[in-house]
């Protein structure tokens, strides 16, 4: 029995056509959140319900004040497990935003020299162990000298997935090339 409303075989799609949330303005990442760190998250975010549900039951055993610090450690796990979410790089026409998880710096698409991905040692999940694999790079216009790593192959988002890392490195190197020579 074939059910036409469920599939998308009706619809004509037009290639040209931008979809609606095609708006250039606002900032976007190239490429989804990695495994290491959608678990890492998820984690943080079961033990955050944990330590919630503590802080119920010492808010209604105990003293309010012991109740607020458990329910603040909370906050505190949940807003960890989101900006971990958050983490990497977002591009939009007004520049390249390098999300880390205690800074984030944004540098407009007039002050990018270059998008290019390296072959070099680069961190294991951020760890101060390095291996040798590829990385994303980008050179400032008032640091020429200075190569700022943007993307690794051993990052949270891309270890174990060299297709994704290649895919999302070609679409900010893309993203640069269009935009610097605008």
């Amino acid at each position: 029995m074939p059910l036409p409303f469920l599939t998308a075989d009706r619809f004509e799609a037009a290639d040209d056509v931008a979809l609606p949330f095609e708006d250039r303005e606002r900032w976007r990442r190239p490429y989804r959140p990695g495994p290491w760190r959608v678990g890492v998250a998820a984690l943080a975010l079961l033990l955050a319900s944990y330590v919630l549900f503590a802080a119920v039951i010492i808010a209604l055993t105990g003293p309010m004040s012991r109740a607020g610090a458990v329910f603040g450690c909370s906050v505190l796990v949940i807003g960890a497990a989101l900006r971990l979410l958050r983490m990497g790089v977002w591009v939009s026409d007004r520049g390249l935003r390098h999300v880390r998880f205690l800074l984030t710096r944004t540098l407009p698409w007039e002050r990018v020299v270059a998008v290019r991905t390296v072959q070099q040692p680069v961190r294991w999940l951020g760890l101060p162990r390095t291996v040798q694999g590829q990385a994303l790079t980008h050179g400032r216009r008032d640091r020429p000298e200075e190569a700022t790593q943007l993307l690794t192959t051993h990052g949270a988002d891309f270890l174990a997935r060299p297709e994704a890392f290649e895919r999302a490195a070609d679409a900010i190197e893309a993203w640069a090339a269009e935009n610097r020579r605008a």
